[in-house]
């Protein structure tokens, strides 16, 4: 029917989008292993082709083989261990891309040409396959052979830039460039998924990081080219109009203005302080931009004369955009979270129950259940049985 071809729309009986798909994930780290479980989410059958070496790095970076770093980029797949520099680890590999739709791999340029499975090869093998290849700078130009990883794509495409105080530089936060590339392979791949329905041709898509993570980010790229104007890392936020602050009681709080007016006049009305209302430089919105850091001190102050719970009352009965800025075990107990239901768990037959974090897409007011990550080549007897292999040798 047409709710179970391999790219088609959710079945009268709420099958997933890709309920027939099977993609093959030679992933490591985050990029790949994240497009592949965002594809996981979405219906798709992931099989993670690991080595048998101790396979995803990611696995150990916290000890053992089944640490937190690796739970959170994998739910969902099927693991099969193969040594693709052996004879039968590549025939059974072959197999698995003859019966697949779609290949994801994030190696160095070069290394699947070394294993023998050139995108020609693999064309050769599969012409209806989507060959997903993700790499950090390219397959071309000066940088593409050096290694890459989150920080080295922060940096090298401005991101950095836009967020490390030069004066104190040091580097903090959450995986950024690892995370969106995912998410544009993600889109490549639907993307020659749907033109496939009428070709029946795959495609190879190639992602980086460096590009992924510039073209992420516009604002600053746009802003230098209309206004020759240079961002830095509090650019943005002074355009946008988002502040911090501590209250009384310690606690932080964000505000977040941007560019309609009547937010500013309902903060004025909240903080009832005439030295700032009256202050001719943040009468209008262009002088409470050019002087973010004075207005920020100013608010500082007030803000720091009340428990943000008082706070949060008043702006939120005033309609002013705002949010306790919390951590992480906050995030898990915040009322709004728990009324989506965006955390659960999901039990491992020995690893027991691991967190799982909901995909954030519904279709139709449903989104898709999260099995456990695999333990490392779990799956690998199940998956060649399926392919009709023998299971290879050690």
């Amino acid at each position: 029917s047409e709710g179970t071809r391999t790219l088609g729309i959710l079945s009268e009986s709420g099958e997933a989008v890709f309920r027939s798909l099977r993609v093959i994930e030679l992933g490591t780290m985050i990029t790949a292993p994240y497009a592949g479980m965002l594809l996981g989410e979405l219906g798709a059958s992931v099989i993670k082709v690991e080595n048998p070496d101790g396979g995803d790095p990611f696995r150990a970076t916290s000890g053992g083989s089944y640490g937190p770093n690796f739970i959170a980029y994998n739910h969902g797949k099927r693991s099969i261990v193969l040594d693709l520099k052996s004879e039968d680890g590549k025939q059974a590999f072959q197999t698995l891309l003859e019966r697949s739709d779609v290949l994801l791999e994030n190696y160095r340029t070069g290394v699947m040409d070394k294993l023998g499975f050139s995108a020609d090869t693999i064309r050769t093998i599969n012409p209806r396959i989507v060959h997903c290849s993700i790499t950090g700078f390219g397959t071309t130009g000066p940088y593409r052979n050096r290694p890459a990883y989150d920080a080295v794509a922060s940096a090298l495409s401005g991101i950095y830039g836009l967020a490390v105080n030069p004066e104190d530089p040091r580097l903090v936060g959450v995986t950024i460039s690892d995370n969106v590339t995912g998410m544009y392979a993600v889109n490549g791949i639907v993307s020659a998924l749907y033109e496939r329905e009428r070709t029946q041709k795959g495609r190879r898509v190639e992602v980086n990081m460096l590009e992924s993570s510039i073209g992420f980010t516009p604002d600053a790229f746009v802003h230098l080219a209309r206004t020759k104007v240079e961002y830095g890392p509090s650019s943005r936020t002074a355009s946008s109009q988002c502040y911090a602050f501590t209250c009384a009681d310690g606690k932080l709080l964000a505000i977040h203005l941007s560019v309609q007016t009547k937010f500013w006049e309902s903060l004025l009305k909240i903080i009832d302080t005439a030295e700032i209302a009256n202050d001719p430089k943040f009468k209008a919105r262009p002088g409470r931009i050019a002087n973010y850091h004075e207005l920020g001190s100013a608010l500082e102050r007030v803000f720091a004369t009340r428990p943000r719970a008082e706070w949060m009352a008043a702006l939120d009965k005033a309609d002013v955009p705002f949010a306790p800025i919390h951590s992480v075990s906050d995030v898990m107990t915040d009322p709004q979270v728990q009324h989506l239901q965006t955390f659960g768990t999901a039990r491992h037959p020995t690893e027991g129950e691991v967190i799982s974090i909901s995909s954030p897409i519904l279709f139709d007011g449903k989104r898709s259940d999260n099995a456990a990550p695999p333990t490392l080549g779990e799956h690998t007897n199940e998956v060649l049985a399926e392919l009709g292999v023998s299971p290879t040798k050690k």
